[in-house]
């Protein structure tokens, strides 16, 4: 069975920071992208950034790029989204995704992944 299961979400001022950790189980790790992707309740899902394992290349969203990092720990099946410089506008649900890499054709179409994790909730706020 495949579980996803994001952790490290939570209440941050403006220009702190968070650590996303998704843990994944029920497939083989490194023949899977993981993504992040981000909701809020009047927007559509939307794609962060993104980590194939077979070649290690990572994907950013413009609206994070130079502020947020994906990386990956195979030993222990998680992917982390560290979140610097955060902005009131990144509040939303961040939600993890997981999907073989030799189906992915656009890390940020969220119809390409067919497995996904409950979300964590970001608050960036003062």
């Amino acid at each position: 069975e495949v579980q996803i299961v994001e952790s490290g979400g939570g209440l941050v001022q403006p220009g702190g920071s968070l650590r996303l950790s998704c843990k994944a189980s029920g497939f083989t790790f490194g023949d899977y992208g993981i993504a992040w992707f981000r909701q809020t309740p009047d927007k559509e899902r939307k794609g962060v950034s993104c980590i194939t394992h077979h070649d290690g290349d990572t994907y950013y969203a413009d609206f994070v790029k130079d502020r947020f990092t994906i990386s990956s720990d195979i030993a222990k099946n998680t992917v982390y989204l560290q979140l610097n410089g955060l902005k009131p506008e990144d509040s939303a649900v961040y939600y993890c995704a997981a999907a073989l890499t030799a189906t992915i054709r656009n890390p940020f179409d969220r119809y390409e992944y067919p497995y996904w994790g409950q979300g964590t909730q970001v608050t960036v706020s003062t």
